[in-house]
């Protein structure tokens, strides 16, 4: 098999089936909290790091006003596309999570599957935070989601699963390479296994993400400054169980609401 070594997100038809192809739990999850936790109603609604656009073009099908930012052209171009062939204004712009300002204050924003944990120091966390309270209204949410460190017991460090779509099927792995916690860094290797009727591939990546322990988040909330955090979930959406943080947690999706 032919081993192309590149971004994984300049490959965004690929990218978009591994990370859209469970949709929907996600997107019921994003309703309510939006019912739940939002001071108001959601009207105007926006994804830093958008990507391809896989929850924000279904957000915009059932009437919200959408948009949304991404460093990579060609991550934008698709979600652009997509909004306009489901009759969506391209709303998706090229731009730095850590350096942006909107036209319109947003009443809810949300950053699902760890883009945040790609800003690499806490100048950088923080500058985002900022932005991002910048943008939501008073009383608005950013629902962050990422992966803790935990500090006892045993913290994932490799996975894969697969996904299909008409012709196309990714196959895909995800396995830790380096972990730094004084540096706060972990190093992960990731693997697109692709296979169409006429050829066959993989796709090889490495991904840079700083580390977060429970106090480190707390910790990083509390000096932006901006955010009240009202509740945490986990990756299992469920808007009826919020769980408490402990040593053990690894994933959680955190409800920040704009003072």
């Amino acid at each position: 098999m032919q081993t192309i070594e590149g971004d994984i997100y300049d490959y965004p038809r690929y990218y978009d089936l591994i990370f859209g192809s469970d949709w929907k739990p996600e997107y019921d999850f994003l309703n309510g909290c939006f019912q739940k936790h939002l001071s108001g109603k959601a009207v105007r609604v926006f994804e830093p790091a958008c990507g391809t656009g896989r929850l924000l073009y279904r957000l915009g099908k059932q009437g919200l006003l959408t948009s949304g930012l991404d460093l990579n052209p060609k991550a934008v171009d698709y979600c652009n596309r997509r909004l306009k062939r489901h009759g969506l204004p391209a709303s998706a712009v090229v731009g730095d999570m850590t350096d942006f300002r909107l036209p319109r204050k947003v009443d809810a924003a949300f950053n699902m599957i760890n883009s945040f944990r790609h800003l690499s120091s806490e100048k950088l966390a923080l500058a985002h935070l900022r932005c991002m309270g910048e943008a939501l209204r008073k009383g608005g949410i950013y629902l962050l989601g990422l992966h803790l460190t935990p500090t006892k017991g045993y913290a994932c460090e490799e996975e894969s699963w697969s996904a299909s779509r008409g012709h196309l099927t990714v196959n895909t792995h995800m396995w830790l390479l380096e972990r730094n916690l004084r540096r706060r860094e972990e190093l992960y290797g990731m693997r697109f296994d692709i296979y169409t009727p006429t050829e066959s591939f993989r796709l090889e990546d490495r991904l840079l993400f700083r580390t977060y322990k429970a106090d480190q988040i707390h910790k990083l909330i509390a000096d932006a400054g901006v955010f009240d955090l009202v509740e945490t979930y986990d990756f299992a959406y469920d808007i009826d169980a919020a769980i408490d943080i402990d040593r053990e947690t690894e994933d959680i999706v955190l409800v920040l609401k704009k003072k």
